[in-house]
């Protein structure tokens, strides 16, 4: 029997001869009132563990939830650093790049350089040369003409 505060206060016992209540009544009533409060106050300490345990499972979802939000800031922030060490990386494997395209175009100038000076120097032996062996032909011939006059 599930009572009500409006029960309580609605109850009314049978009077006894000279004004009294009837103990029976009275026994009984207390008796349900006694049972339904015990109900209440089981139901009223599950309730509460209960909710103890959902307060505690809320307090470590909160716990979990700003774990992975720190873990996302961190790996957000180690993808930025990654990417830009990667930018920086690439940065400076272009710089040596080009500073080696450069070198290589120096070397190369110079040996068009060198290799210039050299063709002239070689086409100015072919002309000491050439001037050279006119000579000795122009000297042999006037020796062979002397001999044959």
């Amino acid at each position: 029997m599930k009572i009500t505060p409006l029960d309580i206060q609605q109850q009314q016992f049978k009077g006894k001869l000279f004004g009294g209540l009837h103990p029976d009544d009275v026994d009984s009533f207390l008796q349900s009132v006694a049972q339904e409060l015990e109900s209440l106050t089981r139901e009223n300490a599950t309730l509460r563990e209960q909710c103890q345990k959902m307060t505690t499972e809320a307090e470590r979802l909160a716990q979990q939830e700003k774990d992975l939000r720190e873990t996302l800031l961190a790996a957000q922030r180690i993808t930025e650093e990654m990417k830009n060490n990667a930018q920086k990386e690439a940065e400076l494997k272009i710089a040596e790049a080009e500073v080696q395209a450069e070198k290589i175009l120096a070397d190369a100038e110079n040996r068009v350089v060198q290799l210039k000076n050299e063709i002239q120097e070689l086409r100015r032996q072919k002309a000491q040369f050439e001037t050279s062996f006119r000579s000795l032909l122009e000297s042999h011939s006037k020796m062979l003409s002397f001999n044959e006059e």
